[in-house]
């Protein structure tokens, strides 16, 4: 099966072509991406292609684009468009990539009417992979953030925060429209249109996709397994994503089974006689809980030390440059050997 095509006409070349290039980037768009700076070639396409999602300037539309097979409009706006385009949904063309994707997305997701044929994912399989200690002050998620990144480089990467207290808003210097909170609302609504709300809602760092944490821990004390378990389902059958990265931390109800759920879990671990302890105190109820298997998929990490910059906002695009960048880089090349 091929994957539905989502088609950018805009009349500027520059434009179209730097932002296919962009989503071409974008490993998790479940879309075939196709770039038109004429017309009357995006006609000639359309006559012969059933075309799901349509991003075309003001100046391109036109009554013969109107009369094609396309699931979804979307005008590509310089600020101002002809009334008679008023039906169809806007985003505006001079802001960043990014946001541009975020926003159709949205626009996509919002009509039941043009909900897609489920998606064929062109992947092999998605991993899953666990970043949790029992121990706090130990740089787990600067760990995750650092795996995450570091594995973005080759392959399409998540990353989801499951943490109470994650500080993403301070650490990031800015605030977010949509967070983990949102997705997790529509995970309970039992929403089919999951996987492209979830796209409305991506942020990007150093090309690894990240959904903004929740900012109120009762979202995360107040959901349920079986809400876990349909997110992750729906991330591994129905996402483009190659790898899942989840940082995690003690508020998921079932603990043990969401780590269960991982093919590896990476365990930050301090030396000091209370960690060890707890350490142990863990593990030592992992197998009274009879979850042995958990015990066996988990690598413990003595981390370096780590002397990150002093600016929030640049901490975590500097990350794979560091020490710890280095560190991950090494344990990875050992995994695969």
């Amino acid at each position: 099966m091929r994957k539905n095509i989502f088609a950018v006409c805009d009349l500027e070349v520059d434009y179209a072509y730097n932002f296919m290039d962009y989503l071409n980037q974008k490993k998790n768009i479940p879309f075939e991406i196709q770039a038109f700076t004429s017309v009357q070639n995006l006609i000639a396409y359309g006559k012969e292609n059933h075309i799901e999602l349509l991003l075309i300037s003001g100046k391109a539309m036109c009554r013969e684009v109107q009369e094609l097979d396309i699931g979804k409009i979307v005008i590509l706006s310089e600020g101002v468009h002809a009334p008679g385009l008023d039906q169809y949904p806007s985003v505006y063309k001079y802001q960043s990539s990014s946001d541009v994707i975020r926003e159709v997305m949205a626009c996509y997701g919002e009509e039941k009417a043009v909900l897609p044929v489920q998606f064929p994912v062109l992947k092999k399989t998605t991993e899953i992979l666990g970043v949790y200690s029992p121990l706090g002050r130990c740089l787990k998620t600067s760990f995750a953030l650092t795996l995450g990144q570091v594995l973005a480089r080759e392959r399409a990467v998540l990353y989801l925060n499951l943490e109470e207290y994650s500080g993403f808003e301070e650490l990031m210097g800015r605030g977010f429209n949509h967070n983990l909170s949102d997705l997790l609302y529509y995970v309970r609504q039992e929403n089919q249109n999951l996987m492209v709300k979830m796209n409305s809602m991506i942020q990007t760092i150093n090309n690894l996709d990240y959904i903004p944490p929740v900012q109120a821990p009762a979202d995360i004390l107040g959901t349920s397994w079986k809400d876990w378990e349909r997110l992750l389902s729906e991330l591994v059958m129905h996402s483009s994503y190659e790898v899942v990265v989840l940082d995690i931390g003690n508020g998921i109800e079932e603990l043990f089974q969401l780590l269960d759920q991982c093919k590896r879990i990476y365990m930050p671990v301090l030396t000091d006689v209370i960690s060890t302890c707890k350490i142990s105190q863990f593990e030592n109820l992992l197998r009274i809980w009879d979850y042995p298997q958990v015990l066996s998929k988990t690598v413990k990490v003595r981390l370096p030390f780590h002397a990150g910059p002093s600016a929030p906002e640049t901490y975590v695009e500097q990350l794979p440059w560091s020490e710890l960048g280095d560190y991950v880089r090494e344990l990875l090349r050992k995994d695969m050997e």
